[in-house]
């Protein structure tokens, strides 16, 4: 063997050793990262524990305890409670009686008391996204980078979105609720103000990703800025916009539902009740209410994007 050959040949032992030892020294490191996380993690759950009236991890096998109490002792009331037919099990309580609240139509029709209170939360989420949408979108142009008319407007308007959805829906259906009272409005006002904050982020986002040649044409032909907007970025934007504003809509439904808990109206404060007091029957149709609406809702809106943005924006590039 040639000493060029042995210098080659110890300048890769050399190397391999090398590389061993430094993954050798990040395997050490990885592993005391992980065990100090755990430590810590673990003496963060006991003094957690310890602080806790309750005992946690004393109570952890009753955890499942609740649903025993939710178990229908007829299973044929989950249906009664969901149409609202009178239940052989009435005995005067509020458990069984599923005739009250029904909205008469006329003879003997009538909308059941839950599916009532479930179109009063799908109008919540439809009026917030709707109003919503029609305040983000001429924000989202003072927020563009691209197309902002000052750079002043368009750090202000992106601080106000900023804001609007830097708190919870619950958080500020909460305030105005101690100032309009329990209803819809203040879940309207606490899901459309959110709506306006996310939305608009996701709009303006958009907008500074679009083809800046129409609006070049635009300027050139000496356009205004609400003609460079309405001709040259609008079209590129609006599917978009809208497949988002649908998005948005779903995630309003389940809002509109955790705010109705705390008194936003709608189905929500029914559902809190029901668990609260043990109704088993109630609790159980109000869930698979709650759940068909919101498989519908996603199934409807995934149809809907796919036809304003276009089967082929959902199949995979291969």
């Amino acid at each position: 063997m040639s000493l060029q050959s042995k210098a080659d040949t110890a300048s890769t032992v050399a190397i391999v050793d090398a590389w061993e030892k430094l993954a050798a020294r990040r395997r050490f490191y990885t592993i005391l990262g992980l065990a100090i996380l755990f430590a810590a993690f673990v003496a963060s759950v006991r003094f957690a524990d310890d602080s806790n009236a309750g005992h946690f991890f004393d109570r952890l096998p009753h955890l499942f305890d609740f649903l025993s109490w939710l178990i229908p002792k007829d299973w044929n009331d989950v249906w009664r409670a969901l149409l609202g037919i009178a239940s052989p099990n009435d005995q005067g309580g509020e458990e069984h009686n599923f005739t009250v609240g029904r909205v008469p139509l006329w003879g003997g029709f009538y909308i059941p008391n839950y599916i009532e209170l479930m179109i009063v939360t799908i109008n919540i989420a439809l009026i917030s996204t709707l109003v919503g949408f029609v305040v983000a979108v001429p924000l989202s142009f003072f927020a563009a980078r691209n197309l902002a008319p000052s750079n002043p407007l368009r750090i202000l308007v992106k601080r106000l979105m900023e804001f609007l959805r830097a708190f919870p829906e619950i958080v500020i259906a909460g305030l105005f609720s101690a100032v309009l009272s329990i209803g819809p409005a203040a879940a309207i006002i606490a899901i459309t103000l959110h709506t306006i904050g996310a939305v608009g982020k996701l709009f303006f986002e958009v907008i500074e990703n679009i083809d800046m040649k129409p609006d070049e044409g635009m300027t050139a032909v000496g356009g205004n800025w609400l003609e460079r907007v309405r001709f040259g970025a609008l079209p590129q934007v609006l599917p978009n916009f809208t497949s988002y504003a649908l998005l948005r809509l779903e995630i309003n439904v389940r809002a509109s539902t955790i705010i109705g808990a705390v008194g936003g109206g709608g189905i929500g404060e029914a559902l809190k009740l029901s668990i609260s007091r043990g109704f088993g029957a109630k609790t159980m149709a109000l869930v698979l209410l709650l759940f068909v609406t919101i498989v519908v809702v996603d199934q409807v809106s995934a149809a809907l994007r796919r036809r304003l943005v276009g089967e082929a924006a959902f199949v995979p590039v291969h």
